[in-house]
């Protein structure tokens, strides 16, 4: 059954007319034209489709909507934009941290959500909050790179 659900997503509202069961990447990508959220696995195990709910970091393929009114979802377009990226952003770009691509939103949203909640991580914690996000071209040397340079404490914004 449809409904019309009341989403803040990159901190704007939008009333979009969904199941409540359909999953958040189909609402972000169709409905709302947010392409950064990929569409990998879909049972939650790849970490492409990731998006920071509440400042966590969270898989919006196994998300159904009906469960996020009321609360703040951020994608990859709301972190910063080309003229001021954010500083994960920043320093994906500064260690050219990516092959393909298609698992690079999953690394900048996990990364901005650890960094949210922990800004000078080493790269014990970094790993373990990267772990699952899977990326297939092996550019994770220069992901963990990029991580850690976003939490250098004499890092200097962009």
């Amino acid at each position: 059954m449809t409904a019309t659900l009341r989403l803040t997503v990159n901190g704007k509202s939008h009333d979009i007319s969904a199941a409540s069961d359909t999953p958040l990447i189909y609402v972000l990508r169709n409905d709302l034209e947010l392409n950064s959220p990929k569409f990998g696995c879909g049972l939650g195990e790849c970490g492409a489709c990731t998006v920071i709910m509440d400042g966590v970091a969270a898989r919006s393929c196994v998300i159904p909507v009906g469960g996020c009114t009321g609360r703040e979802i951020v994608t990859l377009e709301g972190l910063g934009s080309r003229e001021r990226t954010d500083p994960v952003q920043h320093a994906f770009i500064e260690e050219q941290a990516a092959q393909c691509g298609y698992c690079l939103n999953g690394m900048i949203m996990t990364a901005k959500a650890l960094l949210m909640r922990n800004a000078h991580p080493n790269e014990t914690e970094i790993l373990e909050a990267l772990r699952y996000n899977l990326c297939r071209c092996g550019a994770h040397v220069e992901i963990i790179r990029a991580v850690m340079r976003a939490a250098s404490p004499e890092r200097v914004a962009p």
